[in-house]
């Protein structure tokens, strides 16, 4: 049989393929929310394991049947929640290579092939990315782990240069490492910290202004003090107003008390890929390592995040791991600059996008999106008791429904019925001690028509709870 497939395992393979296509044809045409919730879905997916298996491809539809009310069509060009992208079908359709492959891409001798792809894709993105030449870069599964391993980097060089070797001995005893970082840093690098051993209550943590961005006075007020071994954790687009910490301004700071500098770009950075943005970033290049999400704005499919190290002899210390067993390393493997020795090749969906898109291509999207980003804002500044509470940096436009102790409930209540409607979806976070709503202009296929919509779906909601908030008085 071919592929050693029998036949029932190869229905399986084409009703996946066949429900995949026909979801992605159709998410345009459905509204934007959910149609159960989790006791629903536990209730169609729950009960004991059967004594009898059955076939897959009845396995497979009964899935796809059963899972479509519960899924949030984030592919959309209307999706407009969590800074989370769409999942290109250049990406979708290398990730489905990838499954059928089956191979544990951790080492170049055993897959060539994936090792290949995986280090031209690394190649393409510091190139796109504006980021040192011959930096070490590695594929791991989203932000927050790449914010981790960049971490164990710097924690390994900085106590190197102490004299202490922490992948032998460990923290215990270890000169204590000093940890800067701006008042709103985002979480997942709180949970690096963490998982680093450092802690999250430790930090020094510098002001910032109205967009979250680091005051570069208040930088070196709280840096000037310190002496040994010192991390400074950097923002390349903060989460809700797309603001970027002055890099040209505090790397060169933190380096004169030879400081180890990593940024987190998980989705910021890639505005470094556009020449008439890239200025917004400048100085990021002087920063010692960086990650970045591949789901955000490359669009890649969930599991796609990298970690980039200027130097990456302390990457590779932190994170390579040999064992009698595997083959012997002739070079470079991709588990040097990952935390796994089994892994699926998730660089290949990335590097199938990049070549689908090009350089012009993806310079246009993340244009586009940015453009989108400042017609939205400026269709809802148009709209009476409507605020856009930051300064367009990005991507990012954050909204404040009403003024005043009943503000939030107004915000709250606005997105409610923006996401009863379906007609878009935007999502919500707290900011300034309020509630907002967010837009994240993120998805690939998203449009003019697409920002208007979601523009227009908040407005029709906000008039709706004005109206009933005047109708009270």
């Amino acid at each position: 049989m071919p592929l050693g497939l029998k036949p029932d395992e190869a229905e399986a393979i084409e009703a996946a393929c066949q429900y995949a296509i026909a979801y992605r044809q159709g998410v345009t045409d459905r509204q934007d929310k959910l149609e159960i919730d989790i006791t629903e879905a536990l209730h169609r997916f729950g009960g004991e394991l059967p004594e009898e298996g059955r076939a897959p491809a009845d396995v497979i539809k009964e899935i796809a049947d059963k899972a479509d009310a519960g899924l949030l069509h984030c592919t959309s060009p209307r999706w407009f929640a969590y800074v989370a992208g769409s999942s290109h079908p250049a990406g979708v359709a290398a990730d489905t290579l990838v499954s059928a492959w089956g191979q544990n891409a951790a080492m170049a001798q055993t897959t060539p092939a994936t090792a290949a792809i995986e280090q031209t894709a690394g190649r393409w993105i510091l190139d796109l990315l504006g980021l040192p030449e011959g930096s070490g870069i590695g594929f791991v599964t989203g932000g927050t782990v790449a914010n981790s391993v960049g971490i164990s980097a710097a924690r390994n060089e900085l106590l190197a240069r102490e004299g202490w070797d922490v992948e032998a001995k460990g923290l215990f005893g270890a000169p204590e490492i000093s940890v800067v970082l701006g008042e709103e840093a985002h979480s997942s690098v709180y949970a690096s910290l963490r998982y680093n051993g450092l802690g999250a209550e430790r930090v020094h943590k510098v002001a910032a202004d109205k967009d979250g961005r680091i005051i570069a006075e208040d930088f070196e007020r709280v840096i000037d003090g310190m002496s040994g071994p010192i991390l400074v954790i950097l923002q390349a687009g903060h989460i809700n107003s797309c603001g970027f910490d002055p890099f040209s301004k505090i790397i060169p700071m933190a380096h004169a008390k030879k400081a180890w500098v990593h940024v987190d770009g998980a989705f910021g950075l890639w505005m470094n890929s556009v020449p008439e943005l890239a200025p917004r970033l400048a100085g990021v290049e002087l920063a010692d390592s960086w990650s970045t999400d591949l789901h955000k704005w490359l669009n890649s499919p969930y599991d796609a995040g990298v970690v980039i190290s200027k130097d990456p002899a302390p990457f590779a210390r932190a994170m390579s791991a040999r064992a009698s067993y595997l083959p012997e390393v002739g070079g470079w493997d991709p588990s040097d600059y990952t935390p796994e020795l089994s892994r699926r090749a998730r660089g290949v969906p990335s590097y199938a996008i990049l070549k689908t898109l090009g350089k012009t291509g993806l310079r246009e999207m993340v244009a586009r999106h940015c453009r989108l980003a400042v017609r939205v804002a400026a269709t809802i500044e148009a709209e009476p008791g409507l605020s856009v509470l930051n300064e367009v940096h990005g991507n990012q436009v954050a909204i404040r429904c009403g003024e005043g102790p009943n503000a939030d409930n107004m915000t709250r209540e606005t997105l409610r019925l923006v996401h009863e409607e379906g007609d878009a979806y935007p999502s919500h976070a707290i900011w300034r001690g309020g509630e907002i709503i967010r837009v994240s202009v993120i998805s690939y296929a998203t449009q003019e028509e697409d920002a208007d919509r979601v523009a227009n779906a908040i407005i029709r909601a906000w008039r709706q709870v004005n109206g009933e908030q005047n109708d009270q008085h």
